[in-house]
């Protein structure tokens, strides 16, 4: 269900519709009259409201182009109001002086039509079919783009008809046409001025390569990069994370990896890397793949497209989720359509077992998880006077299951019991997506963090001396990992600036990551509570502060059980504790806590005292079972399932190449593509 707009919000929003509204109503009562200061009010206040709506408020800006009250319709009735006001404000020889007037206004509402159906193909032309970051595509003749005011047709026309609007105005004001004819006569000039410097871009040395030119230099570029294997991501801006959590593991791939976006959007959304990123979002377009050397392609989750590159029979596909838990999702039905599912462990193989979703035991490969091989182990107890806990609860899904999330029926009872504690001090890690299906789990996520802020308050320690160490880290981790762009860059524009890598530059960045993740840490005041909701510091950085994890019943326990460390089970789905531990195997190696958090006292004590800690054998089982073995390391076994899974897609290659050179007419093996290894 949608999260309900904030009534204060809806008021404000209600409230600069109201006076826009009432701006044009006292307007056209001034024109009729005449009445020169209500006049000019009227219109002052109609064009800061503009103003308002522009900067602040542009969901009132749709509201308004729905009811056909859009910017161009609202500026020509402000214009309109303003000539009958001229018109009726003295003889009845005014028509044949303002005429010329008039006539110049039109010209100048038919140079704005011009100039936006120009912007349109513009925009057309500076839309390619592929979109690329960390490749050098100079050869499109990128271009940065124009400017924004160009291309936005409501502050075009503010900007460019606001001499106009303020020479009608002035000449009504003054009653001395003179002024409404040097207004109208800037605005004809600017507007002529932004289309001759669009139709500049539309000469043939100016604009980018055209598709089929970029058709052509992408299967240039397959060829010459020959690349191996890749990441396959189509999503929501909000999902990024998922693809974002493989980036390490495939650039730790030997061979030549690249990663294929269908989203444009998402192309800024993956995090920093040097690996080749191509975005394709025509499927005519992702077909050219069939034709690469690209042999095997890595999903970390299913979406509507995902069907449409598992047409391509070139290639070999495998499931890696995005994380392992015992919810439902992590043994979806979708992945038998896959050639491979690759899980951490034996559990994950008997869970797909035991859901009869289609999936073959033999298609089941145990990688481990890549991403964990940098969790610190366990090192005993809390050394210092504080014991980090980590509350990292998941969202609640979309299936409306109370079990879930514990963020709203024991999340505030959690809290307050860590928080009661003085030597525990919490790390609060909601997930990115809480509260976007059920307001509930919204409102109390709010609720968490107002409780940890009032604790904050009255634990208020003092700030190490190191924390410009900190802004020196994050300013050198930001110049590595962000690219400046223009205000205003469009995609293009972004493709050109992110270019080829520097060579070393993800070396540069794993040492500012650990660097920043040293300094971030240090300068934090002694025993105060964190929210953290960024990106930075990240989910594993905390596991390696932490002394304890709770959370609910998701991949972040089995991923936390690298570290070996103690970990506790919110139990918010109504089942007895004995039933809750049979339905998610997962939580065999932790403590169950009830929706009231009374057993927080004891979990806090048997953390702080090993000899009281009666599960520490059981996490060492259940690491093993969840995560597979130490040795070899998590990303040498999922090295040698993309070789294995890559020789297999060469061999159907090579049978598919006999098989139509046998076949009159058909391609041969000499043009069925193949890659090296």
């Amino acid at each position: 269900m949608p999260v309900p707009l904030p009534r204060p919000q809806a008021l404000l929003k209600g409230l600069v519709a109201l006076v826009l509204a009432a701006a044009f109503a006292a307007q056209a009562v001034a024109a009729l009259l005449p009445h020169v200061p209500l006049l000019i009010a009227a219109t002052a206040v109609s064009l800061a409201t503009e103003g308002v709506l522009y900067r602040w408020q542009r969901g009132v800006l749709s509201l308004f182009a729905k009811s056909h009250a859009d910017i161009t319709v609202r500026h020509v009735l402000r214009d309109l109001l303003l000539v009958v006001a001229l018109l009726r404000l003295g003889e009845q020889d005014r028509e044949t002086v303002y005429a010329p007037l008039v006539a110049g206004l039109l010209v100048f509402y038919a140079l704005h039509c011009a100039i936006q159906a120009v912007s349109v193909l513009v925009r057309r032309t500076r839309t390619l079919p592929v979109v690329t970051r960390n490749i050098d595509a100079s050869a499109l003749r990128l271009s940065p783009a124009p400017f924004v005011l160009l291309r936005r047709p409501g502050h075009r026309l503010l900007v460019f008809g606001l001499p106009a609007t303020a020479g009608l105005l002035a000449s009504a004001a003054g009653d001395r046409p003179v002024y409404a004819t040097a207004g109208i006569a800037l605005s004809l000039a600017l507007g002529l001025i932004g289309l001759g410097a669009l139709l500049l871009r539309l000469l043939p040395g100016r604009r980018p390569a055209g598709e089929q030119e970029v058709l052509d230099w992408f299967d240039a570029w397959l060829a010459a990069y020959r690349p191996t294997a890749g990441l396959y991501f189509s999503g929501g801006a909000a999902s990024a994370y998922q693809a974002n959590m493989w980036l390490e593991p495939l650039a730790g791939l030997d061979g030549r990896p690249v990663i294929i976006l269908r989203e444009r959007f998402m192309v800024q959304k993956i995090a920093a890397t040097d690996i080749p990123i191509v975005c394709l979002p025509k499927v005519s377009t992702l077909m050219r793949l069939e034709h690469s050397t690209l042999q095997v392609l890595i999903h970390p989750s299913n979406s509507g497209k995902t069907s449409q590159v598992l047409r391509i029979p070139t290639i070999k596909h495998t499931f890696v989720n995005h994380g392992e838990s015992d919810k439902l999702s992590s043994c979806n039905p979708y992945a038998k359509a896959y050639d491979e599912v690759w899980v951490a462990g034996p559990a994950a193989r008997e869970r797909y077992a035991l859901a009869e979703v289609g999936v073959e035991d033999k298609d089941v490969v145990e990688t481990g998880r890549p991403q964990l091989d940098g969790v610190l182990p366990y090192a005993g107890p809390p050394a210092g006077p504080r014991t980090t806990v980590l509350y990292a609860p998941t969202w609640e899904g979309w299936d409306g299951n109370p079990g879930n999330t514990s963020v709203i029926a024991a999340g505030e009872n959690l809290v307050r019991a860590l928080l009661a504690d003085p030597g525990v001090r919490l790390l609060y890690k909601p997930h990115p997506l809480t509260g976007s299906v059920d307001p509930r789990a919204g409102a109390a996520d709010l609720r968490i963090r107002e409780l940890i802020r009032a604790a904050n308050r009255e634990r208020a320690g003092a700030r190490p001396s190191d924390s410009a160490e900190l802004t020196r880290r994050t300013a050198e981790l930001d110049r590595l990992t962000t690219s400046a762009f223009r205000a205003g860059a469009d995609t293009l524009e972004r493709m050109l600036v992110q270019s080829a890598p520097e060579p070393g530059r993800a070396e540069a960045v794993a040492r500012a990551t650990a660097a920043w993740e040293e300094a971030y840490w240090a300068s934090l005041p002694e025993g105060e509570h964190q929210i953290i909701t960024d990106a930075r510091p990240t989910l594993y950085s905390c596991f390696n502060v932490a002394d304890l994890l709770i959370s609910d019943v998701s991949s972040v326990i089995s991923d936390f059980l690298a570290s070996a460390k103690p970990y506790a089970v919110a139990n918010t789905s109504g089942l007895s504790e004995d039933a809750f531990r049979v339905a998610f195997p997962t939580v065999v190696a932790a403590t169950v806590l009830t929706p009231d958090a009374a057993g927080v006292p004891d979990l806090l004590d048997a953390v702080r005292n090993p000899g009281r800690d009666e599960l520490a054998e059981a996490r060492a089982e259940l690491k093993l079972r969840l995560l597979g073995p130490a040795e070899p390391s998590s990303q040498e076994r999922f090295n040698d399932a993309v070789r294995a899974l890559c020789g297999a897609a060469r061999d159907h290659r090579t049978r598919v190449a006999e098989r139509l050179a046998a076949v009159p007419g058909q391609r041969t093996a000499a043009e069925v593509p193949t890659a090296r290894r």
